[in-house]
């Protein structure tokens, strides 16, 4: 159906990237991409994947560290 279809609008923007790894959760502020106005999601060039592979995985030193509190979800409270 026509109704389905909806066209993709891309927009270029920065946007912070998160990933955690090994136990470790990683942060990067101001990473450019392309995002899909319609869905939310985020598209990244293969220069700047391997960019944010650099910084995660050499020691490059962070801007700032922060603390992070973890919960685990619990239907009962």
């Amino acid at each position: 159906m026509i109704d389905d279809f909806f066209q993709e609008t891309l927009i270029a923007k920065k946007v912070t990237y998160t990933l955690e790894l090994n136990g470790k959760f990683f942060m990067i502020e101001n990473v450019p991409a392309r995002v899909c106005e319609e869905t939310g999601d985020s598209f990244f060039s293969p220069e700047t994947v391997e960019r944010i592979q650099q910084m995660i995985g050499g020691q490059e030193k962070p801007k700032r560290v922060i603390e992070t509190p973890v919960y685990e979800f619990s239907l009962i409270p």
